[in-house]
């Protein structure tokens, strides 16, 4: 592979996903390093002061400053973007770094948002507090009635805000449907794909505008580093996400997007090592807890949706017990899984949403997401699932199930 090889979109257009993981994006220095370089640099230095002018007025092409471009970062960007399909793509700090980025920097006091229910404790506080205090109104729906979609747009909407598979209730977006809505009225839609990641579903195939997401989870996938991303078209990206960006600094560091450029060349095997896991762990919780939800079990709502959008059920999946007591009792009995408030890591991992994840958000809103004090999110790592099970089944017993 030649030194820019890997961002030469007429060659990786050819390029499989597994292919693209560990080679899109990547561009050498003059020294032929084959591992992607840290440049850990705050600035640039030019040949003249004409060159540092023509920088900054986009004649010519470079770097400038590590809060705009660095080629560390940017070489994470080409891959995220190569790997979703998308134009262009640009990294953030942390997961909600993306989130917020890719809602305000597009909406402005006046406009109007719809937003899904079911979604991550923090996205729901930029839906319900943080954007009404801007004079941006916002409307939930529930995220599978996809008519609901439609009745609460108004003349000002402007964004569709959702997340899919959701946060923990692993309730599915028709993307489809709800994109096809939001084109009919000239609407955005930013989609969440932190659960999914482009391993198992690209939003874009399915008409999203903009995705956004938390790298910390499977795209780093071993709990090592915060970072986020959002993708779009080049004219998003640069002329509408960018001027934010630059002004307001939510930057991902060089160290923590070359460790996420480590985890995107194992994504491909950790998804469907992690995927095969969980849907072993689901179809063993079916028989002993009141309810799972998992998008690969043939008993979820929307499992018929969730395989057309994605080619695998995912690496999480929630279930129900009787209250709170009962939980913490579960988890306190585990031996081998975590008890974490975070998803995607290699390790398994599990928590109480209520009194974690979604701690700050209102006992009603918990309520009206289906989000209990007998819930149980549990991500599944890469360990051997029969041990998994085998802590699962002590747990339980131990709970009293």
């Amino acid at each position: 592979m030649k030194r820019r090889t890997g961002q030469d979109r007429s060659i990786t257009a050819k390029w499989r996903p597994a292919t693209l993981g560990v080679r899109g994006g990547t561009a050498r220095s003059e020294f032929g390093e084959t591992s992607e370089a840290i440049f850990m640099t705050s600035g640039y230095a030019y040949d003249s002061a004409g060159q540092a002018a023509a920088r900054f007025t986009g004649e010519q092409q470079g770097m400038t400053y590590s809060r705009l471009q660095n080629p560390t970062v940017e070489m994470l960007e080409h891959r995220i973007a190569l790997l979703e399909g998308a134009e262009a793509a640009r990294s953030m700090a942390s997961g909600m770094a993306a989130m917020t980025a890719a809602l305000l920097c597009q909406l402005s006091a006046g406009d109007h948002l719809v937003g899904a229910r079911t979604m991550f404790g923090s996205c729901r506080w930029l839906t319900d507090s943080l954007l009404p205090r801007f004079g941006i109104e916002t409307t939930i729906v529930d995220a599978s009635d996809t008519d609901g979609w439609e009745r609460a747009i108004r003349p000002n909407t402007k964004v569709f805000f959702f997340e899919t598979p959701a946060n923990p209730t692993l309730e599915i977006v028709d993307l489809a449907a709800v994109c096809g809505i939001a084109k009919a009225h000239g609407i955005t839609t930013v989609a969440d794909n932190a659960f999914a990641t482009a391993a198992l579903q690209r939003p874009m195939a399915f008409g999203a505008d903009v995705v956004a997401y938390s790298a910390t989870k499977l795209m780093d996938g071993q709990g090592r580093v915060l970072a986020g991303a959002v993708c779009g078209t080049e004219a998003f990206v640069n002329d509408v996400l960018l001027p934010f960006v630059r002004n307001t600094g939510p930057t991902l560091s060089p160290f923590n997007a070359w460790v996420v450029l480590k985890g995107l060349e194992t994504l491909d095997i950790r998804a469907e090592r992690q995927c095969r896991n969980a849907l072993q762990v689901a179809q063993f919780l079916e028989g002993r807890v009141p309810r799972v939800l998992y998008p690969g079990l043939a008993s979820h709502p929307q499992h018929d949706l969730a395989m057309r959008q994605m080619s695998a059920g995912g690496t999480i999946l929630s279930f129900y017990v009787r209250d709170r007591a009962q939980a913490h009792a579960l988890l306190d009995g585990l031996e081998l899984i975590d008890i974490s408030n975070n998803i995607g890591d290699s390790r398994s991992l599990m928590t109480h949403p209520s009194s974690t994840t979604h701690m700050g958000v209102s006992e009603e809103v918990r309520d009206s997401m289906g989000i209990t004090e007998g819930m149980l999110r549990l991500n599944v790592g890469l360990e051997d699932p029969a041990d998994l099970v085998d802590d699962l089944d002590r747990a339980l017993r131990a709970a009293g199930l």
